[in-house]
């Protein structure tokens, strides 16, 4: 044993010297390298001080910067190519070239006292450590504890879940896969919780494609069975109306509303306001301070350079309005603005930060309280939505035959005219409605909302409608419209992208962005939901006041299945 020690110390100090040899060199070399980025750093920064001061000279002279003089044509080339050196070697090459001396050195050792000691590494004494095992550099890099998780079997990356060693969020950024993070996550919540999660499916979902912006943490997703309405002849045009929905006779109900609409030839829509709204709330030390900024908003003389501002969040947005209102020294400021065919809340809150910003300038004094002050107002009923827009503001109408409204719909104009008067404008009166003169616009907004990919708590001020009717043509035919000034819709961001969602916006023709004009195609989808909704006011209206809302749901809106089996 002692011999085998011996052996591998002789070859050890006969390579000493070559060992040394090899470290001056690395040493002149790295020197080397050090004078030349040395000379490049220096030499960028005075081009690029003698560039700067001509140009601040021509500035000052009113002299074109177009026109160069042979030195600063000399300057520029320098500086383009101290700056492709600078970035291509500076400190890169003395980090890869003392690392790859470093493990050359360690693998011609292990070269040397295999040649030389033969088989004497296997004798040699536990007592030493043993000679360091070859790895790259590449291993060195990517050697952090996160890849001892990604070889270990799911079992025990739950339990290191459960026991609060890996964060439960950061199963996907750990594990690159999306679905097996869902799947682990899925079986610590059933362990930690102790309820069982069958029934909630993993299959069939692209997981990668929420990552970030649809769905934090998932653990499965929710089936929601899609129907069809239509075709609902709407401008002219026929569309076959996709509805998520786990309501009976909601689809059933719409079909027939549709129905009756075609064999009447059609309705026709229009867009009255195309704008998406943001308010933020600013607060000063006065009240009268803060009416100063109120009027510098809403003078005209502003309007151009405060657009300019906010514009430069997308090419898309085109600054619409701005209106300001007060309450005592907090100034709540309307944002109003197009946004293409994206239904534009992350455009019009940038387009917001980026005036707030501009203005602080003018207004040190401004404190930003928050960039949202729910005068926009989102996803809540509020009388600004009904009054002044958000969205899509759109009316749509039909006349309806009087044959029509006996044989499809099995009522009377007559009948139909009274019931909307006293029920979705006198009973919405007497409940103190906010935009809810309607008999149940939103099922059909949320159907078609969650079967699109919109965002369905904007349902709220989506659903405002007011419907009318009346009797025309001699009190034979029907009138009907619905008023519905805030539709909020896009077809491109958000869940529209994923692929069932994305599906249902082909079958409507409006997928994506339109290339011919930017923000036709969300238009044309907030009057199919107006048009859908035309048809499902007229359907349930007419089922209402023949008496057989309650039979037709007590017949398609129940299930056949035994109640206390499927408890038990």
């Amino acid at each position: 044993m002692e011999l085998h020690r011996k052996t591998v110390n002789t070859v050890v100090t006969s390579d000493s010297k070559t060992k040394n040899k090899k470290q001056q060199s690395s040493q002149s070399q790295q020197t080397s390298l050090y004078l030349t980025n040395a000379v490049f750093f220096t030499f960028f920064f005075s081009v690029a001080y003698f560039l700067l001061h001509q140009w601040r000279d021509k500035i000052r002279t009113s002299t074109p910067l177009h026109i160069l003089t042979i030195s600063e044509i000399a300057a520029g080339v320098s500086l383009i190519f101290s700056v492709i050196y600078l970035m291509s070697f500076f400190g890169i090459g003395i980090i890869f070239q003392s690392s790859a001396v470093h493990y050359d050195e360690e693998e011609e050792d292990e070269a040397h006292i295999a040649k030389n000691s033969g088989s004497c590494l296997a004798g040699v004494s536990p007592e030493k450590p043993a000679l360091p095992p070859k790895i790259s550099v590449k291993k060195v890099d990517l050697a952090p504890v996160p890849e001892v998780i990604l070889s270990s079997d799911d079992k025990e990356i739950v339990c290191a879940v459960v026991s609060g060693s890996i964060p439960s969020y950061s199963l996907e950024s750990k594990l690159g896969d999306c679905k097996r993070a869902a799947a682990i996550r899925n079986q610590v919540v059933e362990r930690v919780t102790g309820r069982s999660l069958e029934g909630l499916p993993m299959e069939g979902f692209d997981y990668d494609s929420i990552l970030g912006q649809c769905c934090e943490m998932p653990i499965g997703f929710v089936q929601i069975p899609v129907g069809v309405a239509g075709p609902l002849l709407l401008d002219g045009k026929e569309y076959t109306v996709p509805m998520a929905t786990t309501e009976g006779c909601l689809v059933a109900s719409t079909n027939r509303g549709c129905k009756a609409i075609y064999v009447s030839g059609g309705a026709s829509a229009v867009v009255l306001r195309d704008g998406m709204t943001r308010a933020p709330v600013v607060r000063f030390n006065s009240a009268k301070r803060a009416s100063q900024l109120k009027f510098f908003l809403e003078d005209s003389q502003n309007f151009d350079s405060l657009s300019h501002i906010f514009n430069k969040s997308s090419r898309f947005v085109r600054l619409q309005s701005i209106k300001a209102t007060m309450a005592g020294k907090n100034l709540y400021i309307r944002f109003t603005c197009s946004t293409g065919d994206a239904m534009g809340m992350n455009m019009v809150s940038k387009g917001v930060q980026n005036v707030l910003d501009f203005l602080q300038s003018d207004f040190p004094d401004m404190d930003v309280i928050g960039i949202s002050g729910n005068f926009c107002s989102d996803k809540k009923a509020a009388a600004v939505n009904w009054i002044e827009g958000r969205g899509k503001s759109v009316v749509c109408e039909a006349v309806i035959k009087e044959e029509v409204v006996k044989k499809v719909l099995k009522s009377s104009v007559k009948s139909l005219v009274e019931l909307n008067m006293l029920k979705n404008l006198t009973g919405s009166a007497m409940a103190g409605a906010l935009g809810g003169f309607n008999a149940h616009s939103s099922n059909i907004v949320s159907a078609i909302y969650l079967a699109t990919g919109q965002d369905p708590a904007q349902n709220v001020e989506s659903s405002h409608c007011m419907t009318m009717m009346e009797a025309v043509n001699d009190g034979k035919d029907l009138h009907i419209s619905v008023t519905m000034p805030c539709i909020e819709v896009g077809t491109v961001g958000g869940g529209t992208q994923l692929a069932s969602q994305s599906a249902c916006l082909n079958l409507l023709g409006v997928k994506g962005a339109s290339k011919e004009s930017p923000g036709a195609n969300s238009r044309t989808l907030a009057t199919i939901v107006a048009g859908s909704v035309l048809a499902g006011e007229l359907s349930l209206m007419s089922a209402i006041a023949a008496g057989q809302l309650v039979k037709s749901h007590m017949k398609y809106n129940r299930s056949s299945k035994d109640v206390s089996k499927v408890a038990s």
